[in-house]
């Protein structure tokens, strides 16, 4: 437990105004830790999300991070669905109609994939039984990240708006169905 814990308010505001480049901001980091609680274990998750780096980051801000993944834990635990960081009501659908590099659920979707593809031990694909339906659940994230720019399929169904809101709006329930995939046995 760090001597100068941070609440989720400074915590919050010190990953959206920290230059370093081993900080993502708050809504890229959120998309991080939500595929560490979702997918297979990430056993060196800190180590990933900091690039390696975890000693250059203030440990108050460490703290603060390990706290807010264990607050999505038990948000799971409890069935509560994960709320995003950028909403679901209506004005959001609008800012969710908006898929530059600089949105959030861009970032957020970043942040995911970023933790998918974190540990090559941990392949989210491994399991031949529901390697179908991760690739089916996790390709919102992986078009709205952008991550593979050169694959011209990926790069149609960004340049589809409607596509693209279709695939925005089901995020939230992709993650419950995901992190059943993953943590529960028929």
């Amino acid at each position: 437990m760090s001597t100068n814990p941070l609440s989720f308010d400074q915590l919050l505001d010190f990953l959206d105004n920290q230059e370093s480049p081993y900080v993502l901001d708050s809504v890229a980091t959120h998309g991080f830790l939500t595929a560490t609680v979702i997918g297979p274990a990430l056993a060196n998750w800190q180590q990933a999300l900091f690039e390696g780096q975890t000693d250059k980051v203030p440990e108050n801000v460490v703290d603060g991070v390990q706290r807010w993944r264990e607050a999505i834990i038990a948000e799971l635990k409890n069935e509560t669905p994960i709320e995003l960081p950028f909403g679901s009501d209506e004005e959001s659908e609008q800012a969710v109609a908006e898929f530059s590099e600089e949105s959030d659920i861009v970032a957020w979707s970043i942040g995911f994939v970023d933790a998918m593809y974190a540990d090559d031990a941990e392949d989210w694909f491994e399991d031949e039984d529901t390697a179908e339906d991760v690739a089916v659940l996790t390709l919102p994230m992986i078009v709205l990240s952008g991550i593979d720019d050169e694959d011209a399929e990926l790069a149609q169904m960004r340049n589809d708006k409607d596509k693209m809101a279709q695939m925005a709006n089901s995020i939230e329930g992709n993650l419950t169905e995901l992190f059943l995939l993953f943590h529960t046995k028929d």
